[in-house]
Parts: structure tokens; sequence; C-alpha cells
């Protein structure tokens, strides 16, 4: 039996395709382990459900993903195929607004907090507005 190829750590790239993986979940109920067998499908990796869920994006897509994942009414086998593919379009699209405004959301906080912060530590607006210092690049002229 080949040896599966050991996963590596995830990229942004990664973690983008797996909550577009969760925010198009549909038919199979969703479980990690069915999760993680579309993720080696789709990325050629195996990641543990624990790696996975150390992911903030990860968790929250999934999160998202399995509160709405309930038996469709569209799977019926009478519907004409291309509403059912215009259906699962509207369901995905739907999702991937509800994960963006929790993660909107969850940013709002952030800043919120880190105004504080700024405010308690004395750092004014103007400090923070700074424009940043260039990039220096190492690259000689000739």
């Amino acid at each position: 039996m080949a040896e599966k190829k050991r996963a590596k750590n995830l990229s942004e790239s990664d973690i983008d395709r797996i909550v577009d993986i969760l925010d198009g979940w549909s038919g199979t109920p969703l479980t990690w382990s069915f999760l993680i067998d579309e993720i080696e499908r789709k990325l050629f990796r195996r990641y543990t459900r624990q790696a996975l869920n150390r992911y903030h994006r990860i968790k929250l897509a999934y999160a998202v993903s399995k509160e709405r994942h309930l038996p469709q009414a569209y799977e019926n086998e009478l519907l004409h195929p291309e509403l059912r593919v215009a259906l699962e379009q509207i369901e995905k699209l739907t999702a991937q607004n509800r994960r963006l405004e929790e993660e909107n959301q969850q940013l709002l906080e952030q800043f919120a907090r880190w105004a504080y912060n700024a405010y308690q530590a004395g750092i004014s607006e103007a400090q923070l507005n700074r424009d940043l210092p260039p990039v220096n690049r190492g690259q000689t002229t000739r």
C-alpha cells in the first residue's frame, strides 16, 4: 500500500479553498470525516480535524455550513437539473455571505478592541494613520 502524502501547513490559499468547499457543501451530510476526504480529493493532502480546527476561518465556515445543512427539498429527483444547479449556487452564495458577515463582525470587534487599547496606550489617531515606510527590496542600482 502506498504511503499517503504528509500534509503541510495550510497556506492562505489552502484556507481559502477549504472555506470555498464548505461554502458550497451540499448533498452529503457535513462531517469532519467527509470534509477531510473532500479536501484530500481536491488539494491532494490529508489533514486531521484537529489541524483544520486550529484555523479560525475554517472553524467558522464549518459551523456556518453545518448550521445551514439540512435535507434540502430541491434534492428531490423531480426538479429540473438546471434549477437544481441554480438553487445550489444560490445556497453557496448565501452561505458565503453569512460567513463573510460573521468574519466582518469579528474584525469590527477586533478593531474596536485595538482602538481602545491604542487610546489607553496614549497612541493618537494621527500616529495610527501614518503611512507605512517604503519597502526596501534590496535592489541595487547600476
